[in-house]
């Protein structure tokens, strides 16, 4: 499947979820008949969803939210809910900044100091809601916190980053032993971005419990026109599940989760997620539409205010109901952006499979156009 671009350079066709489908089998199932649970170290989770650690999307009670929904909110220990003792003026200011001012202000709110004893106190808030405790870390800043979020008591340690390696090179600065570091913690870690079968492979060999497929690159992504770096998301998935079949078979069965980030506008791509081999799906933008999320309307991710090359933007985001509604329901648009929960089920029933595993064997066809 490899297309010549040139003389010098070959390269191999790609699949985004736009342009792949799920085809119905010979059997099919009543849709309160299929487990849509998913189980990950200790923990099981009634949805296969995380929400993203990004400020428009997670503050710790729309983290406490989530759980309570049968999901698992991140909240991104670098944002401003560890740098500001009260963030909700930072957030409405955020909100209200015009398109040309955005990305110099937001660096400016972003330079603040990240606080120990903030860490400490938003997880130990979203530990008193009862609900699992995940918190994030760019591999850069895992080395300079992770000791104060481990000492505050994290269910869940996610390190994400536009992509993770596990064979970070560096002059200057003594990279993150990833396999030391996972060795010696006591809670499951998740890892990424990975987008190819031989990164994932790698990281699986750190002892990571999952890793993130795609670099987070939805709708406030800039990445691929500042790097030039893009993951059509098909086929990443379908590639980093191959090394997590190949792993487990090298390691006498440790069985990996893979988790696609990125690329999920609607219901119809977290379900071709699932038939490419993630076994849950972390959310942005989705979730950044409903009217009880911290962005208000608006949407942006950590790499919308890199000191030295934001890769990303604030972008609008028409709010399509509360979190309830955007996973339960009942969905008051018919374009995939409510009732997510619904819709796996539905489609999972459609095809004839009862649960996620099973899906993940679901036929899939490249459809010839974009879109549905």
């Amino acid at each position: 499947m490899e297309i010549e671009i040139g003389r010098a350079k070959r390269a191999r066709r790609v699949y985004a979820f736009d342009d792949v489908a799920v085809v119905p089998s010979r059997r099919t199932r009543d849709p309160e008949d299929v487990s849509i649970s998913w189980t990950i170290d200790a923990y099981t989770f009634q949805v296969p969803i995380l929400a993203a650690p990004m400020d428009s999307v997670v503050s710790p009670a729309t983290a406490i939210m989530i759980g309570q929904l049968g999901g698992l909110g991140v909240l991104d220990l670098e944002g401003v809910w560890t740098r500001y003792e009260d963030p909700e003026p930072v957030l409405a200011e955020i909100r209200s900044l015009p398109s040309d001012l955005a990305t110099t202000r937001m660096q400016q709110i972003y330079s603040e100091p990240i606080k120990a004893e903030l860490i400490r106190d938003r997880l130990a808030e979203i530990r008193a809601g009862g609900v699992t405790v995940a918190g994030s870390l760019s591999p850069q800043r895992t080395q300079e916190f992770y000791q104060t979020v481990v000492d505050a008591g994290v269910d869940l340690f996610v390190i994400r980053g536009t992509t993770v390696s596990a064979e970070h090179v560096s002059k200057n600065v003594e990279p993150l032993n990833l396999k030391k570091f996972i060795y010696e913690l006591d809670v499951p870690v998740i890892v990424g971005g990975a987008a190819t079968y031989t990164a994932a492979l790698h990281l699986m060999r750190t002892g990571a419990a999952g890793v993130l497929v795609g670099f987070g690159g939805g709708a406030a992504s800039t990445t691929r026109a500042t790097l030039g770096i893009h993951a059509p998301m098909a086929t990443a998935v379908a590639d980093v599940a191959g090394a997590r079949r190949d792993y487990l078979d090298e390691s006498g069965g440790r069985y990996v989760h893979v988790i696609a980030d990125g690329g999920l506008g609607s219901s119809g791509d977290i379900v071709k997620a699932v038939a490419c081999g993630a076994d849950a799906v972390m959310l942005g933008t989705t979730l950044a539409r409903a009217i009880d999320a911290p962005g208000g309307g608006w949407h942006w991710g950590a790499e919308a205010h890199h000191p030295q090359l934001p890769r990303g933007n604030r972008v609008a985001v028409a709010q399509t109901g509360t979190l309830e509604e955007i996973l339960y329901g009942p969905a008051r648009v018919a374009d995939g952006t409510a009732n997510l929960v619904g819709a796996l089920r539905r489609s999972m029933a459609t095809t004839g499979y009862s649960d996620l595993k099973e899906f993940q064997r679901v036929e899939v066809v490249v459809a010839p156009y974009q879109g549905h």
